[in-house]
């Protein structure tokens, strides 16, 4: 998550508590997001700003108090009063704080306040501390300790402000560092409703708005570790209408966000939907930094991936090559070698293995023995060598990936977990199922133990599941077919066509182990998902249509049989002669349930399974 600000911004008179004034810069926004929200995308972007201003200045009101002209008072008379001199220390102590600047100064410098300050005084105080502790990182405690007393104190009167709203946001942040999610989203959703309530109170977009893009961007994060990113993608499409307001069109910044929401749209495979935005930033870098910036080289990079999901393999060549030409000016030769990479990848959607397998030698030359990047090299290259039907060597280069993974799992174990997901799906390709099964079982494992990875955790299983059953372990293939259900409703939402996928796969199932009525039920719920998320006349659709036609028909319920394989007829009549074997196969699957219906008792229509969509593990997250 990205670390709340020190930096804050003006017009906080309302709030002001005796001597210690907090003033927020109008810098909120800029420094709250330092890092990039790609944390939908790689959780390696959580890194904490660097910005730091300070929290306590002298304002007018201070300014006019007799208090702080010290120094023409004691010119004057060298005779203080008692008043004058706790003033006088008051000022030397706030100053002392106000110049701190690590961690350990700051503490100091607090510690000495204690005495001459009462605890709500102390509010702001612990507030900053607690934002420069969650920031370096080191000591989650203590900074909640900090937050905790910084809340307390502020909201001692229970009326919401901008400080109270501060506080937080940084116990969100906080409790998200310790990965506990929910307690961070209940803190992050007062502060949303505080923010709510003062902007009923008059408050200013100019006040408020740096603080809920800050609030806003936290609860983006949250909801993603949650595994709720469709929620999430709201979030961020709400923190770029903030940026937009606030920044000038062509603000390098706004292309920065620009691009992190097409990532986030791609983490949820919405590549349609992400593509105007990677757009944007494009045009926004271009214009600003130049062709030949490296931002523009992401830009492109990312737009390689967009269609690569969009399946215009020719577009998505054009743009590496862009990319690459950059990154090699720039020397940043780990990029580079991954867009040479992607780049393979695509030549072999485009059916140009030979191309491939020879940019993957010169690339696997540049490479560690033991490196990460050594290891996708050979998963692209075995995916080139199963392409032209040369299983031993596609194997042997799998397996010498698998013998670099092994060793990285404690290191890098989402990046380990993807390439598993990857090797799992080519051995599948290759018809080696059982090897398949075991990849992506060490896949689980591993993402069990990151909370923050539901989404891809939901995915794994459902291939698993759909793996299972296809080789005829149904039993064993159910529970992971639900648990992948429950878990990508609440990353993709209820009418996502991968659930579909599932609900089918949980059918098959069930009709499998004789259980018609609790496969209709799930090839209802397929049915539904599919027909809002594909449309009705989608041959998936059309297939979840045709499972529910032969989950009345083992139940004996003829007429609710005959009535969807009519939709099944109608449906592919409506794709014109392009289907014209599977509008053949559709009747002649209705005249036998006709013939059922009339008391005679034809073969049993078969049972299908869907594959689940072939994705690749990048795409995927």
């Amino acid at each position: 998550m990205r670390k709340a600000s020190l930096s804050f911004f003006p017009h906080l008179t309302r709030h002001r508590i005796k001597s210690l004034t907090g003033i927020l810069s109008r810098d909120y926004i800029s420094d709250a997001s330092c890092t990039s929200p790609s944390s939908l995308v790689s959780p390696n972007h959580f890194k904490p700003c660097s910005k730091s201003r300070g929290l306590f200045y002298k304002n007018k009101q201070f300014q006019v108090n007799p208090s702080r002209n010290i120094d023409t008072t004691v010119e004057k008379s060298p005779q203080m009063s008692s008043r004058q001199k706790k003033a006088k220390e008051k000022t030397d102590l706030e100053e002392a704080f106000e110049s701190a600047k690590t961690p350990e100064e700051m503490l100091y410098a607090f510690k000495n306040m204690e005495s001459a300050y009462s605890e709500t005084e102390l509010g702001l105080a612990s507030l900053k501390i607690g934002l420069k502790l969650d920031q370096e990182g080191d000591d989650p405690e203590k900074a909640l300790s900090f937050a905790e007393r910084a809340l307390n104190a502020l909201d001692k009167d229970g009326r919401p402000s901008l400080p109270v709203a501060m506080a937080l946001q940084l116990l969100g942040s906080i409790y998200y560092g310790l990965k506990r999610f929910n307690d961070s989203l209940g803190y992050l959703s007062r502060a949303n409703r505080i923010l709510g309530k003062l902007k009923e109170e008059g408050f200013g977009f100019e006040d408020i708005g740096p603080v809920l893009h800050a609030v806003l961007l936290a609860t983006a994060n949250v909801k993603t570790a949650m595994g709720r990113r469709e929620e999430a993608l709201a979030d961020l499409m709400n923190c770029l209408k903030i940026k937009e307001t606030t920044l000038g069109q062509d603000s390098l910044e706004l292309g920065k966000s620009n691009r992190d929401l097409a990532e986030a749209y791609v983490s949820v495979l919405s590549f349609k939907e992400a593509l105007p935005f990677c757009m944007k930033a494009l045009e926004i870098h271009r214009k600003e930094l130049g062709q030949n910036s490296v931002e523009v080289a992401h830009d492109r990079r990312l737009l390689g991936v967009i269609y690569t999901g969009l399946e215009e393999h020719e577009k998505a060549l054009e743009q590496n090559k862009l990319s690459q030409k950059v990154l090699k000016n720039w020397g940043l030769s780990s990029d580079l070698l991954r867009a040479e990479i992607d780049a393979a990848n695509m030549q072999i959607a485009l059916g140009k293995y030979e191309e491939a397998i020879n940019s993957l030698r010169d690339v696997v030359q540049q490479t560690d023995k033991e490196s990460e990047i050594r290891a996708l090299v050979f998963i692209s290259m075995g995916k080139a060598l199963s392409s032209q039907e040369k299983s031993a060597d596609a194997k042997r280069c799998l397996e010498i990936a698998c013998g670099i993974l092994e060793k990285k799992e404690r290191v890098s174990p989402l990046d380990v977990a993807d390439a598993y997901s990857e090797i799992s799906m080519q051995y599948e390709s290759m018809n080696e199922f059982e090897i398949a099964v075991s990849l992506l079982k060490r896949t689980l494992a591993i993402l069990e133990k990151l909370p923050q990875e539901q989404h891809t955790e939901g995915s794994v299983s459902a291939r698993l599941g759909w793996l299972l059953l296809l080789t005829g372990k149904v039993q064993q293939a159910i529970p992971y077919l639900e648990s992948a259900a429950e878990r990508l409703k609440e990353s993709f939402g209820s009418k996502h066509f991968g659930i579909g996928y599932i609900y089918n796969n949980l059918g098959a199932a069930y009709l499998e182990l004789d259980r018609p009525q609790s496969a209709a039920q799930m090839f209802a719920v397929a049915k539904d998902i599919m027909d809002v998320s594909l449309g009705p006349h989608h041959a998936d659709s059309i297939g979840a249509c045709q499972n529910l036609a032969k989950a009345y028909d083992a139940m004996k319920s003829y007429t609710l049989a005959i009535g969807f394989q009519k939709q099944v007829v109608d449906a592919w009549e409506s794709h014109g002669p392009s289907a014209r074997d599977e509008l053949q196969e559709a009747r002649r699957m209705l005249q036998l349930l006709n013939k059922k219906a009339l008391g005679e008792d034809p073969n049993e229509l078969p049972r299908k399974a869907l594959p689940m969509p072939q994705t690749s593990a990048s795409t995927r997250r």
